[in-house]
Formats: structure tokens, C-alpha cells, sequence
């Protein structure tokens, strides 16, 4: 692991459990009494999400045109920038919206820049491992002491967020300042983002394998919203931290998962990915039957091994395709913006629920079953090679 790697896995590492960690901070404002109604988490995550999809053409682009560890400096001081909006006061929706363009804007060149960091395939799977483990570890983490210090003070949460993107953007200016990807463009940034969708969707590994990462993102934003009011009802958990710990045992689940794909589905056997989306819509199917804390624990922990098997050979043969031809900050947007309008979808459609009243078990029945079980559709039709 070169020192490159080092260094974007720290300030990933930071920016990520921030980034969690102010979505718990949200919670405990809920619970507490301060934010009222059971829609505004869903609201407040599809608020963060929809940078990604009215952006994607533009931080694409800019992620490949302007050197990577610049993109990922300016991405962590806007995250930043929402998180100090939110301690002065400012509306949580709006604030969480500005963390949102900051993620949109960090996330190509952090997926893009992996191919630059790496030598072949091999390398550029480990290191596809390494990010996404590293990234679970943070999001446990974010999550349980976020929640955990929320429970005491929201000030003081915040402003530990706040910290955390601070020193993230403060590790990426110790990056080599490596050239940019791609020229700059002549043609206009929509002609050229649709051309990139063109080019990329007549590959059929591409097409299939964004349609179902897309899928399986949706399903996971589903799972962690509806978890949120389904542990307090079912499983009779009655703060932010009893619920974040829950979230960890699928974190851990996903961390092993990533860290164990590549030796168990390398970029040429892509088509294993089918069993691993299987094995994820079983187990959610099985977490909607269970009302034991242990029992919910174990299956959220397998779900998350299955989750981690699935997303980082896809997101390794994205970025390796993507580098060689449109650019694999152009490709990784190009994902963001068809995962994320998945998940806009879902999470729309689990408000609505919310606000018509249906059960959280209810709801995760129907957003687990029709999610999973067109992932595993999706999963079936990859093509047997890259």
C-alpha cells in the first residue's frame, strides 16, 4: 500500500464517520423532542442524497479535470461548512443538504482516484477492499459515537463532526497533487455527461452492474431508515445509541464482506455476484420474522457479509472500465447518479408510507421484498464475463 493510499484511506476514514455521525446526531434531535415526526429522517437523508443526482454531471468532470487530492480538500471544507450551519442553528434540512454537495463532490474523486493509486486489477480490487472496509469500520464507529455523544449533547456532537471533516480535509493537502485525469472539456459538461452514460451503458457488465449496485444501495437506505423506527416498536430499543449499536452488526457484516471479496469474486468471475444478492434478500426477508435482539444481530450480520460480497467487485469493474475510456471520476458519477435516484425512489416511497401510517414492519416487508428480490433479477442477468 503506497502512501497515497495511506492517506486517502485516513481522511476517507474521518469524512466518513462524520458522516454518519451527523445523521444519528438528527436522530437524537428526533427522539429528544426537538425535530418532531417520524418522516423528517427519511426526509433528512433524501435532502443529502439529491446532490448526487443534480450534480452528477459536474463533479464528474470536475473530479477528472482538477487534480483528485484538491477535489477531495474542497469536498470535506463544503461538508464542513453544512456541519457549522447546523451548529449555528440553521434549518437540519438545509444544513444536511450542504454535507450532501460536499459528499457528492468527495465521492468521484475518492473512487476515481483509486485507479490512479493502483497497478493492475488486482491491486485496484484491494484497494476497492480496503476503502469500502475501512469506510464500514468508520460508519460503525460514526454512527455509535455520534449517537452515543448526542444522548449528552447535540452542541457537542456537532462540533466533533465538525472536527472530523476538518482534519480530513487537512490529511488530503499531505497527498501528492497528482495531474489532473482529463482535459478540460470544450463540449458543454450535460453533452458530455450523457455522452459518458452512452458510452458506458453499451457495455453490457456496466449496464447490468449499475442497475444492480443502484438496486442494492436503494435496499440498504431502506433498511437503515426503516431499522430506525422498527427497533424502538419490535425490538423495544428506546435511544440513538441502542439503535446504532444495532447498525453495527450489519456494518461489521459488510466490512468482512468487502474485505473477502476479492479472493472470493475476482473482476472475471463477476457472475458470482448473483449468489451474494441471494444470500442478502434471504436474510432481510428473515430479519422481517424475527423480534429477538440477538436474532435481529445475527442476521443484520450476515445481510452485511452478503452486501460487501456484492458492491465491491461491481465497484471495482466500474472504475476499472471507467478509467479506460470516459475516466473513472466520470464513471464513478455516472453511478452516484443512478444509485443515488434509486435510493431518492426509495426513500420517497418509504415517507409516504410513514405519512399514510403503515407499520415499520409492514413497510420493511414491501421495501425489503420488492428491492432485494428485483437486485437478485438484476444480479441473475450479469453477464458471465466482464
Amino acid at each position: 500500500m503506497n502512501n497515497d493510499l495511506k492517506k486517502l484511506l485516513s481522511a476517507q476514514f474521518l469524512t466518513a464517520m462524520a458522516d454518519n455521525a451527523i445523521l444519528f446526531v438528527a436522530v437524537a434531535m428526533v427522539m429528544q423532542g426537538a425535530l418532531e415526526g417520524d418522516w423528517y429522517i427519511p426526509a433528512l437523508q433524501g435532502c443529502f442524497l439529491i446532490a448526487f443526482v443534480v450534480l452528477a454531471p459536474w463533479v464528474g468532470t470536475f473530479a477528472d479535470t482538477t487534480s483528485k487530492p484538491r477535489v477531495l480538500l474542497l469536498a470535506n471544507i463544503i461538508k464542513a461548512t453544512g456541519a457549522l450551519m447546523m451548529i449555528a442553528g440553521v434549518e437540519p434540512l438545509i444544513a444536511y443538504a450542504v454535507v450532501g454537495i460536499g459528499a457528492a463532490t468527495y465521492s468521484p474523486a475518492k473512487y476515481g482516484i483509486l485507479p490512479e493509486l493502483s497497478d493492475n486489477e488486482s491491486s485496484l480490487m484491494k484497494s476497492n477492499s480496503w476503502i469500502e472496509g475501512s469506510t464500514i469500520v468508520a460508519i460503525l464507529l460514526g454512527t455509535v459515537v455520534g449517537a452515543k455523544i448526542a444522548d449528552q449533547s447535540i452542541f457537542i456532537a456537532l462540533c466533533f463532526v465538525l472536527a472530523m471533516y476538518l482534519l480530513s480535509a487537512l490529511i488530503t493537502t499531505f497527498m501528492s497533487q497528482l495531474p489532473a485525469a482529463h482535459p478540460k472539456e470544450k463540449k458543454g459538461v450535460l453533452g458530455s455527461f450523457k455522452k459518458t452514460i452512452n458510452t458506458l451503458m453499451a457495455t453490457p457488465s456496466i449496464r447490468f452492474a449499475t442497475l444492480g449496485v443502484s438496486l442494492f444501495w436503494a435496499s440498504a437506505v431502506s433498511l437503515r431508515l426503516i431499522i430506525i423506527v422498527w427497533a424502538p416498536a419490535t425490538l423495544l430499543l428506546n435511544s440513538s445509541e441502542d439503535i446504532s449499536l444495532l447498525t453495527l452488526f450489519i456494518a461489521l457484516g459488510i466490512a468482512i464482506g468487502a474485505l473477502l471479496a476479492p479472493k472470493l469474486i475476482p473482476m472475471h468471475n463477476l457472475q458470482r455476484t448473483r449468489l451474494a444478492a441471494y444470500g442478502l434478500g434471504l436474510s432481510v426477508l428473515a430479519l422481517m420474522m424475527v423480534d429477538d435482539l440477538n436474532a435481529a444481530r445475527g442476521l443484520l450480520f450476515i445481510a452485511g457479509i452478503f452486501g460487501g460480497l456484492f458492491v465491491v467487485p461491481i465497484n471495482a469493474l466500474l472504475q476499472d472500465v471507467g478509467h479506460k475510456t470516459v475516466g473513472s471520476g466520470h464513471a464513478v458519477a455516472v453511478q452516484h447518479f443512478f444509485e443515488n435516484i434509486a435510493m431518492l425512489l426509495a426513500t420517497g416511497l418509504y415517507t409516504w408510507a410513514v405519512a399514510m401510517e403503515v407499520d415499520s414492519t409492514t413497510s420493511m416487508l414491501f421495501l425489503g421484498t420488492l428491492i432485494l428480490l428485483t437486485t437478485s433479477i438484476i444480479a441473475l442477468k450479469l453477464p458471465k464475463t466482464s
